[in-house]
């Protein structure tokens, strides 16, 4: 048994980050949070004064490291991609699958599957965006590869046995009972990339869905006589929302709008990141078309924003910047409560006893000096 201690530095607690605490992890778990003076004799890691907080999850990761998933949607794609997020503080993410073929989409379910068996660092399932959208919000998805499921891929899409699947779809394309197929088959379901009403989107949220893909991004607006998705959004307080905080994609101030109808732990970050995310090359390619970031923004050549470049410890210091709000709440909207929403709230996304000893250790600039998964 493998005892390790981290000390020194500010803990993210339920109280927020105390400046008193340690963590006592044991063979990747962690089995006391202490106040005071930290045990002599065992391992200890030297926070430095640090702040010490839970692991990030990132739920929309499409790329990194040079690497598109769709590209490469293999264990060595979601292994490349995972690396690159890491150095960013995110120790579990979904490798996101942007609207393609059926043929790419089981390569790509298998190919998680074997990541997560042979015990890939960071992976806890797959995203699926699409391609069960709508052409009006197509955002940089190819509509020629959108359809409506059947049967045989509810199925297919519903496969991975060994991780959480998330779907993004259009509620208003996608008839109820195959939301509710899906749901009952224990996908996680978001409305994304859609042209619904708010009546379709709430008759959606009522098969099955329980969160939104980039609120206000691709999908119809709050407007005085007609509230659309966003209002279904902001209106339902069970659900989730994700949201993109580059300054880019959402203007602060409506996100600050969110974050006041949103209960408390309903808004979660999201990067919806792109290949140069932890990697060198500006530029990539996407149903055969050049997508490139310019002053870190990614666009397609029609000039329509394309994913980001955005990573996880960036979008918790935007957050505090842009929205007002204070690290520690910062840091559980990029680790507690994306674990919540995916359902595994009770062993990741916290440091205390008994959950995974994912953790990140952040300076006084929010950079990352360190990322641990499972204690490693």
């Amino acid at each position: 048994m493998t005892t390790r201690i981290f000390h020194n530095g500010h803990v993210l607690t339920e109280r927020g980050f105390e400046r008193d605490a340690c963590v006592v992890v044991e063979d990747g778990h962690i089995v006391a949070v202490l106040h005071g003076d930290a045990p002599t004799g065992l391992d200890r890691i030297d926070l430095q004064g640090g702040w010490l907080a839970p692991g990030f999850i990132d739920l929309q990761v499409n790329g990194g490291g040079g690497v598109l998933f769709n590209n490469t949607p293999s264990v060595e794609g979601i292994a490349a991609i995972g690396r690159a997020h890491r150095r960013f503080g995110t120790t579990g993410f979904l490798p996101t699958l942007i609207s393609d073929d059926a043929e790419v989409m089981r390569r790509a379910i298998a190919a998680t599957r074997d990541a997560i068996a042979h015990g890939v660092p960071g992976v806890l399932g797959i995203h699926l965006e699409g391609p069960y959208l709508a052409p009006a919000r197509k955002g940089t998805h190819d509509a020629g590869k959108f359809r409506v499921p059947d049967a045989d891929e509810i199925a297919m899409a519903a496969s991975l046995d060994n991780g959480i699947t998330l779907v993004t779809l259009a509620p208003e394309r996608v008839p109820a009972e195959t939301v509710r197929a899906l749901a009952q088959r224990g996908v996680r379901l978001c409305a994304g990339h859609t042209a619904a009403s708010y009546e379709q989107a709430r008759a959606g949220i009522d098969a099955g869905i329980t969160g939104f893909t980039h609120l206000y991004n691709a999908m119809t607006p709050l407007q005085g006589r007609e509230p659309g998705v966003v209002g279904a959004a902001l209106d339902a307080d069970h659900c989730w929302v994700g949201v993109i905080v580059d300054g880019v994609h959402v203007h602060p101030a409506s996100l600050r709008v969110a974050l006041k109808a949103k209960p408390r732990g309903k808004v979660l970050l999201v990067t919806d990141a792109m290949p140069m995310v932890g990697g060198d090359a500006p530029s990539f390619d996407l149903y055969g078309e050049t997508i490139t970031a310019i002053d870190g923004v990614v666009r397609n050549a029609a000039g329509a924003l394309a994913g980001s470049a955005l990573d996880m410890a960036s979008a918790v210091r935007n957050t505090v910047r842009l929205l007002d709000l204070p690290l520690d709440e910062a840091c559980r909207m990029a680790a507690q409560y994306p674990a919540e929403f995916l359902g595994l709230g009770g062993e990741l996304g916290r440091i205390a006893p008994g959950y995974r000893a994912d953790l990140v250790l952040l300076d006084g600039q929010v950079r990352v000096q360190g990322a641990w998964i499972g204690g490693q």
